[in-house]
């Protein structure tokens, strides 16, 4: 079997660092591409590349820019041929740090920008980067006997629970809920398009929990302490949902714990 390939886009922090980590630590011989939009500002990121130089390569990319995305795809065709797994993980709350709490704080921009990011990047990657997941080993997840069911790789877009429609009694956070549910959306979207080709790719959407990363760092105070996560606990959840996926459970939205997230 082929040395499985997976790509993690917004590597530089957070989630994205450490599904790195992850990988490097637990799929070897499993060879890691990191994206991020700055590569010379990620000391960390840099470090793991220093002690992991044949498994993992680092990649310039800025989600928000097609051309990067382009061009990472193109590198990755030339170096690597396919792709077993894509984490779609950077995201922003909003411009100013703080979401929205009331509709004086909406501006257009503000919903352009942090669209952009959450659902437009995931998106625009999966446009470029789905033809090398047609190519994957179906390297993560499991695989059903029948050659018909069985995946060549898998997307996983990092959504929110504040992205669920279903879910929300609060209101706020226009911007950040409006994004992370059209992200959701365009998982289904990829779900349906991507499950008629054969070898299929699964796509879903899954919810870290709440994470002790910058994004959510003005908000801790008032989570309870047993639900912050730490991001090595958040990505062993998540990486354990990741390896139970098969093209039944593809199209949906999953919580840390496993259970399924309402639209």
């Amino acid at each position: 079997m082929a040395v499985p390939v997976a790509l993690i886009q917004g590597a530089s922090r957070g989630l994205g660092l450490e599904f790195c980590k992850h990988i490097l630590r637990n799929y070897s011989p499993a060879c890691v591409i990191a994206t991020c939009r700055n590569p010379d500002g990620a000391a960390e990121l840099r470090d793991l590349v220093g002690q992991n130089p044949s498994r993992l390569t680092l990649l310039r990319l800025d989600v928000n820019r097609e051309e990067d995305i382009r061009e990472a795809a193109e590198r990755v065709k030339e170096n690597f041929g396919r792709l077993d797994l894509m984490v779609n993980s950077s995201a922003m709350l909003h411009p100013s740090g703080k979401g929205e709490t009331s509709l004086r704080d909406v501006s257009a921009q503000g919903i352009i920008s942090t669209l952009t990011t959450n659902t437009v990047g995931p998106l625009v990657m999966a446009k470029y980067f789905a033809p090398l997941l047609q190519k994957g080993g179906g390297g993560f997840g499991q695989q059903p006997s029948q050659k018909a069911k069985q995946h060549s790789g898998i997307i996983v877009n990092i959504t929110a629970k504040v992205g669920s429609i279903g879910d929300n009694g609060l209101g706020g956070w226009y911007s950040y809920r409006m994004s992370k549910a059209a992200l959701n959306m365009a998982t289904r979207n990829l779900s349906i398009e991507l499950g008629r080709t054969r070898p299929k790719v699964v796509c879903v959407s899954v919810h870290p929990g709440t994470v002790n990363t910058d994004l959510s760092r003005p908000y801790h105070k008032n989570v309870p302490k047993e639900n912050l996560f730490s991001p090595e606990h958040s990505v062993n959840c998540l990486m354990s949902i990741i390896e139970a996926l098969d093209v039944e459970k593809t199209g949906k939205a999953y919580s840390w714990n496993g259970a399924e997230l309402p639209w």
